[in-house]
């Protein structure tokens, strides 16, 4: 087929038109994109990098905030094998992961598998997923109010004829621990009902109708059908949860400040009573590289294996 006349022409016009904007346009029209990622860098740059590395920085000196800060090398990471109170808020902080997974993870997945597709499922959602619009500040207070010793928990098991049960929940170690996982519980597992509740409306209904077709029982179709497809959004949870359990801090502060004895003290709770309590600045920036080199790998760890299985 002949080309025409005319599109030749219209070509070379475009052509010379774009020369023409090449040569004339300003340095300033090359960089602009730059310029519109600019202000997000410097956000980045002086409210992460910059603390990142001054952090990193204090975690190789003394700095107790008094003096001028002394190299030291890693002497503060040598101490957290010596320190018992590193050591119990290391233990602590792996029972909070442990629990985590059981708990809020757990829980959420059950109840999002119970009110999938059932009359007043609305409701249900929001009477579950309610608890999660309250802070973990106020969780904490409330929780405080219902755990004391002569709050509503010990009422409740007097009521009963449980009484023998009823202890200072906060005051009394491991239960202490125990019942700030449960008061975490309440207010985080609704999310994670959302999230899972997201992943079956999105899984389809073939595989699940021809599960049943062959005979196949809820908890069969469950763990042959459902969960095999759910796994990228049980990942996406699993992380949210970890990196959060490894991080908790609020609602230890208020509820035991990782008392008595910093019995209950997690990582999170250590870095901060070291650094900004004890003016230890040094050896709490040790634990905060400490942690965040966890969390850190831990992620890594659990999105490569999500990724792999995907790929599978």
């Amino acid at each position: 087929m002949k080309a025409l006349p005319y599109a030749s022409t219209a070509d070379s016009h475009i052509a010379h038109l774009v020369r023409r904007h090449r040569q004339h346009s300003s340095p300033l029209a090359a960089i602009g994109p730059y310029l519109y990622l600019a202000p997000a860098m410097i956000l980045v740059a002086g409210f992460l990098l910059y603390p990142a590395l001054d952090t990193a920085y204090l975690s190789l000196t003394n700095a107790h905030g008094v003096s001028q800060p002394k190299f030291i090398g890693f002497e503060n990471y040598a101490a957290f094998f010596t320190d018992p109170a590193v050591i119990t808020s290391l233990e602590n902080t792996l029972v909070w992961v442990i629990a985590t997974l059981l708990f809020p993870v757990g829980l959420g997945l059950a109840v999002a598998v119970l009110v999938n597709r059932i009359p007043g499922e609305n409701l249900f959602k929001s009477i579950f997923y309610l608890p999660y619009a309250v802070s973990l500040t106020s969780t904490g207070v409330l929780w405080s109010f219902i755990l004391s010793p002569y709050g509503v928990l010990n009422a409740f098991l007097g009521a009963v004829g449980l009484g023998r049960w009823a202890i200072s929940w906060l005051i009394v170690p491991p239960a202490n621990t125990y019942a700030m996982i449960g008061a975490t519980t309440w207010q985080s597992m609704g999310t994670n009902m959302v999230l899972f509740l997201v992943g079956l409306k999105s899984i389809p209904a073939e595989p699940v109708e021809a599960a049943r077709v062959d005979g196949a029982g809820n908890w069969q179709t469950f763990r042959s059908v459902t969960w095999p497809l759910l796994r990228p959004f049980t990942a996406i949870v699993v992380a949210m949860a970890v990196i959060n359990s490894f991080k908790v801090f609020d609602i230890i502060w208020v509820m035991t400040q990782g008392g008595p004895y910093r019995s209950s003290e997690t990582l999170a709770v250590t870095m901060y009573r070291d650094a900004f309590v004890l003016f230890q600045s040094g050896y709490g920036s040790a634990i905060a590289m400490f942690l965040s080199a966890i969390v850190i790998s831990l992620t890594v760890v659990l999105l490569r294996t999500s990724l792999r299985e995907e790929v599978a």
